[in-house]
């Protein structure tokens, strides 16, 4: 079978690669270009735990073809830092306890960039709705929502 060849845009760098034609978004950044923030938690699309953006939509990388990344600009968790800066979304999930064993952690550092790019003053019922489609089985979502309140108050909401 032929491999497809990607050129895209990924966290702010172009990329090349090639993949299969079958392969997923998901494995062309874990397996191609060594970005392993996402993770396979469901493959189905139920989890979140691979979210990523797609020229700024939240989509689950193991439901998007790696080719279907080719000229497009796709963000992953390894991009929310700025070098050595955390994120005041990270920051405040580390201050809020937000996080045990990390597998459902960077689809929703994802997710809740993707809503606080659109929204710098969220309801906590727009947080939920927002997060309604990553699934953590360790913390509960309680201090994932208090995170993403006070990351947003830090970032200048109200």
């Amino acid at each position: 079978m032929a491999g497809v060849h990607v050129s895209t845009v990924v966290n702010g760098d172009p990329v090349e690669f090639a993949c299969q034609p079958g392969d997923t978004l998901l494995d062309s950044l874990r397996d191609r270009l060594g970005l392993t923030g996402a993770k396979e938690g469901c493959g189905t699309g139920d989890c979140g735990a691979c979210s990523v953006t797609l020229d700024g939509r939240l989509v689950c990388s193991c439901l998007v073809l790696g080719a279907e990344a080719n000229g497009r600009e796709v963000g992953t968790v390894e991009g929310i830092a700025e070098g050595d800066q955390l994120h005041p979304l990270q920051t405040k999930f580390i201050e809020h306890a937000a996080l045990q064993c990390g597998i459902c952690t960077p689809g929703f550092l994802v997710a809740a960039k993707a809503l606080l790019d659109r929204n710098t003053d969220p309801t906590e019922e727009e947080i939920r709705y927002a997060l309604a489609g990553n699934l953590c089985r360790c913390t509960g979502y309680d201090k994932i929502v208090r995170a993403v309140q006070a990351a947003a108050q830090e970032m200048g909401g109200k």
